[in-house]
């Protein structure tokens, strides 16, 4: 899994303010609980502003050098986010033609927010992980009932869960991958969260 763009965390706050909620509310369930008639205009005002942020995408220093290392051990790449597919396939034909989804080092699966239920839920790692072979359906059901059950259980995944965000590291460090977070304004008390594994500036 990882975080290919530079963060644009001015969004979340014009989303907010789109769809005059508080900062303390979370987006996409307050989208998905309003009713069903007018969630289609809800969506429609953050698609806007995720579009307008995909002209302005700027990829990670040091992109392409990673991707090719990766490429280079064998190692595979898929996407976990909160977007809707259009500005991940920007980025991605933009500044990584050769690893769009499909294409022999491309990433896949590429989770977008279609998936439910999104980040901090770890059920989208899982699925990379159970598209990828890794643990099987059993075993993921196995980890589901010990995360609800407030028992977490104890089994680690050789995932590595790269994000910016307090929902990319509470979905890796709940699905058992290692958990990456690089840097950002405003998200310093991440870096002391006993969640995140490692901290990196690029």
């Amino acid at each position: 899994m990882a975080r290919t763009g530079e963060p644009q965390n001015h969004m979340f706050g014009e989303m907010r303010a789109a769809l005059d909620i508080s900062k303390g509310t979370d987006i996409l369930d307050h989208i998905y609980s309003l009713p069903t008639a007018d969630q289609a205009a809800a969506h429609a005002k953050i698609q806007a502003i995720e579009r307008r942020a995909m002209d302005q995408q700027v990829p990670q220093a040091g992109l392409v050098t990673l991707m090719e290392y990766l490429d280079s051990k064998g190692l595979r790449k898929g996407i976990c986010t909160r977007n809707f597919d259009t500005p991940v396939t920007h980025l991605l034909e933009t500044y990584l033609p050769g690893h769009v989804g499909g294409k022999p080092n491309g990433f896949a699966p590429i989770v977008t927010r279609e998936f439910r239920p999104p980040k901090p839920s770890p059920r989208g790692i899982w699925f990379i992980a159970t598209n990828w072979g890794v643990v099987g359906e059993a075993e993921v059901s196995e980890m589901e009932e010990a995360n609800q059950s407030g028992t977490k259980r104890e089994m680690k995944l050789p995932l590595i869960m790269v994000g910016d965000s307090v929902d990319d590291i509470a979905a890796g460090y709940d699905a058992g991958a290692a958990t990456v977070l690089l840097k950002s304004p405003g998200k310093e008390e991440l870096e002391k969260d006993r969640r995140t594994d490692v901290v990196i500036s690029r």
